[in-house]
């Protein structure tokens, strides 16, 4: 149906033309001038013949020196006007290449407030830690050719065992800072020397000369401990006559410490 519509609109625009034609280069008919023309042929002069339209009267026509010149119009269609219907849509083609990276963009304004959201789960509350302890000895001791450990018999406080009994030391497991003391009673017209150590440095010292008469002497200090150091209480070893007095009824030798602040704490 499409095929026959382009056919009537090609006749319809030729069949003008075709007839335009007609009218201007249309059939022709050929005038002989009489005898009298054949016998100039005859003579050598060259025969003229002119053609003419069969719709003009009959007339004798001049003769010319060249015949007129014959014009064929040719028909031209605008294309444009034979445009067809749109075809469908062909395949997508490949992605090109990612251009380069533009400059960021301003700022954009600030978007709504949102809702407040809900209360999340209770967190684990704060952690403390403690370490304490306060022991005691009632024996007297006297030293000797090497350096003693104070072993202590008594034990007032020792918070979660960080003191051990049996080895007269103190071992921190909470890092922090803590505070020690230490008390011991004093034997007339002998010396008494100790250090307070941490693992095998000597710290401070208590110190009394020998004397008609027995005091109770004493020393404190603070130290900044990591875990698995040691705090003991050691006496001298003998180059002079040294010793520490008690007795099995009262308690005179004491050591003391506890937690100041865990290193946890910030």
């Amino acid at each position: 149906m499409q095929t026959f519509g382009w056919l009537l609109l090609i006749f319809s625009l030729g069949l003008p033309m075709l007839l335009c034609m007609g009218a201007v280069s249309g059939p022709y008919r050929t005038t002989d001038h009489g005898a009298g023309s054949h016998q100039r042929d005859q003579d050598g002069d060259a025969s003229r013949t002119e053609c003419h339209r069969c719709c003009d009267p009959v007339e004798d026509y001049p003769q010319h020196a060249e015949p007129h010149p014959q014009f064929h119009i040719v028909p031209q269609i605008n294309i444009t006007i034979l445009k067809g219907e749109k075809g469908d849509a062909g395949e997508r083609g490949p992605y090109g290449k990612s251009g380069k990276t533009g400059n960021a963009g301003p700022r954009g304004p600030n978007g709504v407030k949102g809702t407040k959201g809900s209360i999340g789960i209770p967190g684990d509350a704060c952690k403390a830690y403690y370490a304490a302890f306060s022991v005691g000895r009632k024996k007297a001791l006297h030293s000797n050719e090497y350096y003693q450990t104070l072993i202590f018999d008594t034990e007032f406080v020792n918070l979660y065992n960080h003191f051990n009994m049996f080895t007269g030391k103190f071992y921190c497991y909470v890092p922090g800072v803590y505070f020690f003391s230490l008390n011991v009673h004093t034997w007339n017209q002998k010396e008494t020397y100790l250090h307070i150590m941490k693992n095998e440095q000597e710290m401070v010292i208590l110190y009394t000369q020998p004397s008609d008469r027995s005091i109770m002497q004493s020393q404190s200090f603070m130290l900044d401990l990591a875990q698995n150091d040691e705090v003991w209480v050691r006496l001298f070893k003998g180059e002079r006559e040294n010793a520490v007095f008690s007795d099995d009824f009262d308690t005179y030798i004491t050591f003391s410490g506890h937690l100041i602040k865990a290193n946890t704490e910030g």
